[in-house]
């Protein structure tokens, strides 16, 4: 994995999972993930206010090949969408760990990050999938 993901957490759903430091993370897909969907065309990032559980479904993306759902990785609060999706999708294919990012959570529990796999671990499992 690259250095950009070294201090992130994933998902089995490829998510991926910045701690901001403060009680709240960033959250987007894969570079896995967005090279999979291929060029994406519209993205739907969750509405601020919007309380989500682990494992919902919280925002689209949408690509030349397919239509996806982005799973919420913790139970928390949405407190901002990237609101440059909507006239730029195709930072996500850009830039997944950076601009492309889609929402902010502010999470309901800090230590829920320790049950996210870190980048090896993400590695392995996307290399033990395909």
């Amino acid at each position: 994995m690259s250095q950009q993901t070294a201090e992130l957490k994933f998902t089995q759903s490829h998510e991926w999972v910045r701690d901001n430091g403060d009680g709240s993370c960033t959250v987007g897909i894969t570079d896995h993930a967005q090279e999979l969907l291929g060029d994406l065309v519209f993205v739907e990032p969750p509405e601020a206010g919007r309380q989500v559980s682990a494992g919902d479904a919280c925002a689209v993306v949408e690509s030349v090949k397919a239509a996806s759902d982005v799973y919420a990785p913790l139970d928390g609060e949405v407190i901002e969408g990237n609101e440059a999706l909507a006239d730029s999708p195709e930072l996500i294919n850009q830039d997944p760990y950076g601009d492309g990012w889609l929402f902010r959570l502010r999470l309901q529990a800090a230590d829920g990050l320790a049950g996210l796999m870190d980048a090896d671990a993400y590695a392995a499992f996307v290399e033990a999938e395909g």
